[in-house]
């Protein structure tokens, strides 16, 4: 039955009229059993809508109290008030399409199951990621989705098929360096982090290797920005520093403290070998990095993945390794250079690479390089009148997998922050569509593969797509959600300017919750999720952040949160489940981000990127698709 305040049912023309209160009843009864964490409550919804139609300017009431003058007088018809009623309804059930619960118990379980020991952190081609394929596609099912992955025999399965290189160093990693005569050898995860070579080499083996500084190792015609001025880097280690050249100074030719690709270790990665370097080594830093050697050692020194490629050395060197910076510096000291200086000169077009004379790396180690097939998984809600328009939510369902041990000799990289939050939340979205009245468009829930290797799924989907980009509405990514209380804002990865954001932006401001842009965008988020790949290819793409201003404590309480959580759980065995996480404040948001893929799914608009935006291109390309 609807609920009512008691001052309507007790007095007025309504509590007079049995016949009025009963169809109002059965009329309500169907949409008011949809709840919601976004409205203010269900009871105040039911009233205020049929308030609009019935009274003239009154508050919803709040304290059991008779509104003063009814708009339909006692004399009016029973037709004219069922006509009323009738509307009232119509309102009702449109704001109970807009309106979903989610459940905070259910998010908890969900991160709890995935992100447990029995998963084993999650990684691809293991026994967890059979495991995790299993649970996503299980639920899928619960819920009432439709498979949405590759055509098997003519019918949609639940996966799509990612092919992915696996490079695994076998055995030691001896590493070492010689200066002056005097040889000193490094360990594996302290000094350095080697990665597996991603040839298709079965081996590594190099002896007294120059090393070169290169800077920030940046190429940017469009700046007017070489680093390497000529510079002849083959059978050489380069040495390059990270982020961009702004970021010490917060100004200049890079837009400041905000990352640009050039920034990324994925581009310093790809740059040197696009220049037939034997290797790069990138020196770590905390700040400018974004996150500490503990991150770096965890993510570089287990098994590393790429996308199959026809020719790997056009995208990596043999050599793909960090140094830590004490490190560095000590190297530079030993070749009779400042490191400070030169980083400082760095930070000019006029930079020139500069040899460590006198002091060379040797170093050997085997690989065991295969080719895998992981999974991506994806479910859909079909739409009603436009099947073939999709609107796309997303999340990678993968982690570090086992690795190295932490001090407390704990080697499973669980991963519940990262990314079992974002998967929980796919899972909870696609439930409440599944509940839903079916949307015009359909949405897709897409789970991918290997986003902790360099965003593969995603890149392998942008690549390879089940349902044609041209025709995809937007993606509304999640990854890494707050477990705590609710935040007065909210935030996405990177600066992207987009009417996607926008649209968000105006849905997040009707349910109290504010805007704030990226509060570390030297750290280059954008580049590090998974709606980057759809970004390059025009999809109009964001990746949500929970906010840092919490209800309860303000800004000082969520930054806190954010720094220790980077400090001593982001991509190490600390990022586990705890009982104590209320997850309230990720079921508020979800319920925003619910609203916004409905309205796209429900209309027949197509978001685009900013006229200024680097994206905007790729996106107008398409635009024939969309007639």
């Amino acid at each position: 039955m609807a609920v009512f305040p008691s001052g309507v049912v007790k007095g007025g023309y309504w509590a007079r009229n049995a016949a009025v209160r009963r169809v109002v009843d059965d009329a309500l009864h169907p949409v008011t059993s949809v709840r919601t964490e976004i409205l203010l409550s269900e009871r105040c919804l039911t009233v205020e809508i049929i308030r609009t139609i019935l009274w003239r300017h009154y508050p919803c009431p709040s304290n059991n109290s008779t509104p003063k003058r009814p708009l339909v007088r006692p004399q009016t018809s029973l037709r004219t008030t069922l006509t009323a009623i009738a509307l009232a309804t119509a309102a009702l059930a449109a704001h109970a399409a807009d309106a979903v619960h989610i459940d905070p118990k259910i998010l908890s379980q969900d991160v709890k199951v995935l992100s447990s020991d029995a998963f084993e952190g999650r990684g691809p081609n293991t026994a967890g990621e059979t495991k995790t394929v299993n649970y996503i596609i299980d639920q899928f099912k619960q819920a009432g989705l439709q498979p949405g992955g590759d055509l098997v025999d003519g019918k949609r399965g639940w996966t799509q098929d990612v092919p992915l290189g696996r490079f695994e160093i076998s055995g030691p990693v001896d590493v070492s360096v010689t200066a002056g005569g005097t040889t000193k050898t490094f360990t594996q995860g302290n000094e350095v982090a080697v990665r597996a070579a991603m040839t298709g080499a079965k081996s590594v083996d190099f002896k007294n290797a120059p090393l070169v500084f290169v800077g920030y190792g940046v190429t940017a015609p469009e700046r007017k920005w070489d680093d390497f001025k000529g510079q002849d880097l083959k059978g050489k280690l380069a040495v390059v520093l990270i982020n961009d050249p702004d970021f010490e100074t917060g100004k200049g030719d890079f837009g400041g403290k905000a990352m640009t690709y050039y920034g990324r270790w994925t581009y310093k990665f790809e740059e040197l070998a696009r220049r037939g370097a034997l290797g790069t080594l990138i020196v770590h830093e905390t700040a400018p990095a974004s996150y500490g050697w503990a991150t770096v050692k965890n993510s570089n020194t287990n098994v590393q993945y790429d996308i199959v490629r026809k020719n790997p050395l056009e995208a990596h060197a043999p050599v793909e390794a960090w140094i830590q910076r004490d490190v560095a510096v000590d190297l530079f000291k030993r070749a009779g250079l400042d490191f400070d200086k030169l980083k400082k000169q760095a930070q000019a077009r006029t930079f020139k690479p500069v040899e460590l004379k006198g002091v060379t790396m040797s170093a050997h180690y085997a690989v065991d390089a295969k080719v895998i097939t992981s999974k991506n998984v994806l479910a859909v809600r079909p739409g009603s009148e436009h099947p073939d328009q999709v609107v796309i939510y997303s999340g990678h369902w993968d982690h570090l997998g086992v690795g190295l041990p932490d001090a407390k000799g704990d080697k499973i990289y669980n991963g519940a922050v990262d990314n079992a939050t974002g998967i929980a939340a796919l899972l909870e979205l696609g439930r409440a569509y599944a509940k839903a009245p079916a949307p015009k468009r359909s949405v897709v829930f897409l789970a991918v593969t290997a986003e902790e290797k360099g965003l593969l799924g995603s890149e392998y989907y942008a690549n390879n797509p089940v349902y044609p980009l041209g025709k995809t509405v937007g993606v509304i990514n999640m990854d890494a959600l707050s477990p705590y209380g609710p935040s007065r804002d909210f935030t996405i990865s990177g600066s992207a300017k987009l009417d996607l954001l926008d649209r968000l932006v105006a849905k997040a401001r009707q349910n109290g919750i504010r805007y704030s842009a990226d509060p570390k965008p030297e750290a280059g988020h954008f580049f590090r999720s998974d709606h980057f790949p759809f970004a390059k290819h025009g999809v109009p793409a964001i990746s949500f952040g929970s906010g840092e201003d919490w209800e309860q404590g303000g800004v000082a309480a969520g930054k806190a949160a954010e720094d220790k959580y980077v400090s001593v759980a982001y991509h190490q065995p600390a990022d586990e489940w705890s009982a104590s996480w209320p997850f309230t404040g990720m079921a508020r948001d979800l319920g925003v981000l619910y609203s916004v893929g409905r309205d796209l799914a429900d209309s027949g608009a197509w978001p685009n990127w900013s006229k200024d935006s680097e994206f905007r291109a790729a996106r107008d390309a398409s635009a024939s698709e969309r007639k």
